[in-house]
């Protein structure tokens, strides 16, 4: 591991700082790109327009007459955390804006991925009879079966989605994806749930011109901006102006306690509050119960309590989540044990890995999961990772986790080109990916993703490295700033500020289940301070002296608060 030092522009800087801000936020956001005060603080009056998103206006026009018509909608949506919020999204904006909707969630396990032709029977066998429309969220890209049979059966098909198209396009009616060609709109990282609100935004502008509502009675989309942020974040999408945008007033609502009772709920069972909500709480507390849903079980669960006004019902919905959660974890770290221990013969005692990737496959792994263990293998071992579970019916399912420099997706691609008929499906983003193979196929997928990698991958994209913003000043080490620090929006693409620190031990020991605490000493230009560091997840001492980069926290324990140092990683060679 070897630290980069950001360096921010000292003229954006000053002009940051200058408007207000913090120095220590204006030389972070300076760092990340930031020039100007007004991409610190975004306003909704600074969102991209829908006009700008490629068929937006053609759904609109569409899903209006439709609801003019009287006509029944039927959301299919995606079983991950994105497309849970999207449908949720999709469900209230679409009956605040007077339209007949209901949904179905396709099964991991039976129906498989997105709009197939087998989703769309059973959207056409449903007790409310055949919808006119479906509309997919998260979802449909890739679904060229799944519309023929739609129009077969008489439906018409609005496909909602952000994924990467293929070559060929499904015969929809109507397509609204920022990454489909011709689409120039800027943000080409919306997640799933985002496209729907756009959709959202353009609906309701079209009603309004045809004098269904007026500036003043019409509904507040706004209020759907929770679930929009819980998806975005949840997604892993690029966290561009836009998207900070969307999600920093998704939290704003969150804090001012103006949130739905789902995520009211979900706040509850994870033990969090709401009034301090931040990008972690959604990203590794929330997100995960809502995804762990549809990895073990029904989505059903996670998109009813998105949905849900009964408080009790959210409460009730929420607990069983967290319960689908913990038995998830408990599935994880098996699965996790056994791949290390399948890895070790790989091991290179020089970087870790003799190979430019990693894929691994067993009968026994559980294929709601893979995605998990490929993102905690790829962060070990800085490989592109692919982990495949049985899938049913001959097939092994994969998923697979990238590092930065390699397109996943397109290096599928570039797999099934190279090898006819081993992929019999695949999609997704540059960072994340899955596919299906043949049973018999796993050797020479991990043949051929390797082939690719080791062409794909110089040493210097294999190295290790980790952005880091400097030293924190001394004065800045207080529960000040880390709430300051805390309510800012980091993720993909715009990172959580990692400080570099010299550190000496002073005392260390373990805690809990393989964490570790200690008390150090740090250098700096004002002298030496002694403070309290904690690494999850760690099961060795630290060196007595080390360079080591971490996060600053505010540790609240029995009412009380105090600054900590949470370790991100130690320097090394």
């Amino acid at each position: 591991m070897r630290f980069v030092f950001r360096d921010p522009s000292p003229r954006h800087v000053h002009r940051l700082q200058s408007a207000g801000l913090h120095p220590l936020l204006a030389r972070l956001l300076a760092g990340r790109g930031v020039s100007e005060p007004e991409q610190a603080q975004p306003q909704m009056s600074a969102l991209l327009a829908p006009s700008l998103l490629l068929h937006a206006d053609a759904a609109a026009r569409a899903l209006a007459d439709a609801i003019a018509l009287g006509q029944t909608l039927c959301v299919v949506a995606d079983y991950d955390c994105d497309g849970a919020t999207a449908c949720a999204v999709a469900l209230r904006g679409l009956r605040m804006l007077g339209a007949h909707v209901d949904y179905v969630v396709p099964n991991r396990f039976t129906t498989g991925y997105g709009l197939s032709p087998a989703v769309v029977d059973l959207v056409a066998q449903r007790a409310q009879g055949r919808p006119h429309w479906i509309i997919t969220v998260d979802n449909g890209i890739a679904s060229i079966d799944g519309v023929r049979r739609a129009h077969e059966l008489g439906m018409r098909v609005l496909i909602t989605d952000h994924h990467l198209p293929a070559a060929q396009l499904p015969e929809a009616d109507v397509i609204v994806n920022p990454n489909q060609p011709g689409c120039e709109f800027p943000s080409k990282n919306l997640a799933g749930v985002g496209v729907m609100f756009y959709v959202l935004l353009a609906l309701r502008a079209e009603l309004r011109a045809r004098g269904v509502f007026d500036a003043g009675s019409q509904p507040r989309l706004d209020s759907l901006l929770d679930l929009v942020a819980l998806g975005t974040v949840a997604d892993v999408v690029r966290l561009d102006a836009n998207n900070r945008l969307l999600v920093a007033q998704g939290l704003r609502r969150m804090r001012e306690g103006r949130l739905q009772p789902g995520l009211r709920a979900l706040f509850a069972a994870t033990g969090r509050e709401a009034a301090r909500a931040a990008c972690f709480d959604l990203g590794f507390a929330l997100g995960p119960r809502i995804n762990a849903a549809g990895r073990l079980a029904d989505m059903t669960v996670g998109i009813e309590c998105l949905s849900t006004d009964d408080h009790e019902q959210a409460l009730e919905l929420a607990q069983s989540l967290d319960s689908i959660n913990r038995e998830r974890r408990g599935i994880e770290q098996r699965m996790r044990e056994q791949a290390q221990a399948a890895l070790e013969p790989l091991q290179d005692a020089a970087d870790g890995a003799r190979h430019a990737s990693i894929c691994l496959y067993s009968p026994e792994w559980h294929e709601g999961v893979v995605g998990i263990v490929a993102g905690r293998l790829k962060e070990l071992h800085h490989r592109p990772t692919f982990v495949f579970a049985p899938g049913g019916e001959g097939e092994l399912r994969g998923s697979g986790r990238s590092i930065a420099g390699f397109h996943l997706r397109d290096a599928l691609d570039l797999v099934s080109k190279r090898e006819p008929g081993l992929l019999l499906r695949f999609g997704g983003h540059a960072a994340a990916s899955g596919c299906s193979i043949p049973a018999a196929g796993f050797e020479r997928f991990a043949a051929a993703f390797e082939a690719v990698a080791a062409q794909w991958l110089s040493p210097e994209l294999l190295a290790r490295e980790l952005e880091v913003d400097g030293e924190l000043e001394a004065e800045w080490f207080d529960v000040e700033v880390a709430s300051l620090l805390q309510e800012q929006v980091w993720g993909q693409g715009f990172a959580p500020p990692v400080f570099a620190s010299d550190i000496e031990v002073v005392q260390q020991s373990q805690f809990g289940n393989g964490h570790l605490r200690a008390r150090v000493r740090t250098a700096g230009q004002r002298g030496s301070a002694v403070r309290e560091l904690v690494a999850w997840n760690r099961s060795d001492f630290l060196p007595e002296r080390s360079r080591v980069a971490w996060r600053l926290e505010a540790n609240t324990w029995q009412g009380r608060s105090s600054p900590r140092m949470v370790l991100e990683a130690v320097e090394q060679g």
